[in-house]
């Protein structure tokens, strides 16, 4: 059976991010911001693009606590 690691996607949308992390999307963008968590940008939403988090960085975040 796989582990809850292996049922992750490889990237996470800032919702699920929040959603797992139990804080405000604000945050999850102060964060990368601040370089706390960096987000990838991915597509081309308004020139900018959506923010994509890697599951291993959720993952140590997540340890680290």
């Amino acid at each position: 059976m796989p582990s809850d690691e292996e049922k992750l996607p490889e990237l996470l949308t800032i919702k699920q991010v929040a959603k797992i992390l139990n804080v405000h999307h604000t945050t999850l963008r102060r964060w990368d911001k601040s370089a706390k968590l960096k987000a990838l940008r991915v597509g081309t939403r308004r020139g900018v693009g959506e923010r994509r988090y890697r599951r291993e960085e959720i993952i140590k975040l997540i340890t680290k606590r």
